[in-house]
């Protein structure tokens, strides 16, 4: 790029400024990505947790390639997707271009009965599993692959009771997630939840943990780029941040 800039005979004006602005984009990424990893040190002493606790999903969702394979190259190897087709065929290259690297891909947008299969084919882990016509398909699928594919998965929790959003009810979880483990024998690990937009997420974060300890189960997938810090105070054992790290989406 400061090749060209101090070459700008050999180039269009336009080329320049187009180089000059990807550079400015790359470096905040990169810049915002280690802000990111300073605060959750940050918490993570301050709460006094486990130093692989908690993981950072980037949420990769609606950017391109180009922008994701940047924290690909910083060593970032655990993402999160919003909607199945996209992130098909985004992650079929990048996982081709990056086939040394033991990347992670979440699920932690809504899944629809009709997407169940290639979400099975894309994603290592599906945070938002919360129906039990969902659930009956994905055990489906593994019996078809006759337990070849070794997939992880949390339950969604609609901690806020919103009629807009998915999620399982908080009193319904214990028996939707005793169901999924003992008669789909499905690897439920964790819960995931969003709080309501405007609320406190706090009280929201500390039943997830509370249900979690009383289910017994290890993971809890909460905080986003305006409340990790809280989530992290909860143990939360997954963080899922976009914007913190990626800017605004168009």
């Amino acid at each position: 790029i400061f090749f060209g800039l101090k070459n700008s005979h050999c180039f269009g004006k336009e080329v320049i400024l187009s180089l000059f602005f990807e550079y400015i984009i790359m470096n905040k990424i990169v810049t915002n990505y280690k802000k990111i990893l300073s605060e959750i040190d940050y918490y993570r002493n301050k709460f006094e947790l486990p130093i692989d606790q908690p993981n950072l999903i980037a949420v990769s969702k609606t950017f391109a390639k180009d922008k994701i394979q940047i924290l690909i190259d910083e060593g970032h190897l655990i993402f999160g997707e919003n909607k199945v087709q996209e992130a098909n065929l985004k992650w079929s290259q990048l996982r081709n271009e990056n086939k040394q690297k033991k990347i992670e891909l979440h699920l932690i947008g809504p899944l629809q009965s009709n997407k169940v299969n290639l979400a099975m084919e894309t994603f290592d882990v599906i945070q938002t599993l919360d129906r039990e016509k969902i659930a009956i398909k994905i055990k489906n699928y593994m019996e078809k692959k006759k337990n070849l594919i070794k997939k992880r998965f949390f339950v969604q929790v609609n901690v806020g009771a919103e009629t807009q959003k998915n999620g399982i009810e908080i009193s319904k979880t214990q028996t939707f997630v005793d169901w999924c483990k003992n008669d789909l024998s499905l690897n439920i690990e964790g819960l995931m939840c969003i709080p309501p937009y405007g609320e406190e997420s706090q009280k929201y974060f500390k039943e997830i943990k509370n249900l979690c300890e009383l289910l017994k189960l290890s993971e809890a997938s909460m905080g986003m780029s305006n409340d990790y810090g809280d989530a992290i105070k909860n143990k939360a054992t997954y963080i899922r941040i976009g914007t913190g790290i990626f800017g605004s989406r168009a």
